[in-house]
């Protein structure tokens, strides 16, 4: 399939979304962090009920920690709120231009009513193209338009 034809088609779950890791707004910063901890992932869905109402990501966490942060603080006072979302539709193409254009490493995916289906983070993308296209992500140079200084070889 063609590169840019698949990216405007496939659907962002095959860009290996991970689980949505949820949390509350009541939930205390340093249980939040723990838990980003024991699961290994890069964002905590910080939820009301069933529907998204923040997102507290690791870079998040590190600023929090470079400035000092009380821990014990709710999590709905240092989460970004409303966050930039993904419909369950949305192909992995919107999801490479929301993220650029964003700044962000970690997208969630929402369904119909607003609840978290998933986390398109930048790593599952990474590993999506590698995966499917792995002669265009292998075989480019690291500036195609950079002409070498010295002639390669012996």
């Amino acid at each position: 399939m063609d590169f840019q034809l698949s990216l405007d088609s496939e659907s962002v779950g095959s860009a290996y979304p991970d689980q949505p890791l949820a949390a509350t707004a009541d939930d205390s910063v340093g249980d939040v962090l723990q838990l980003l901890r024991a699961q290994r992932t890069g964002a905590a869905l910080i939820c009301d009920g069933a529907k998204l109402v923040g997102i507290l990501t690791e870079r998040d966490a590190l600023k929090l920690m470079a400035a000092g942060a009380d821990f014990s603080r709710p999590v709905r006072d240092v989460m970004s709120g409303n966050p930039a979302t993904l419909p369950a539709n949305a192909t992995v193409g919107e999801a490479i231009r929301v993220m650029s254009q964003g700044g962000y490493r970690h997208l969630p995916v929402v369904d119909d009513d607003g609840r978290p289906a998933g986390v398109v983070a930048v790593h599952g993308i990474v590993r999506y193209l590698v995966d499917d296209f792995p002669e265009t992500v292998y075989n480019l140079p690291p500036d195609p338009k950079a002409a070498p200084r010295e002639r390669e070889g012996a």
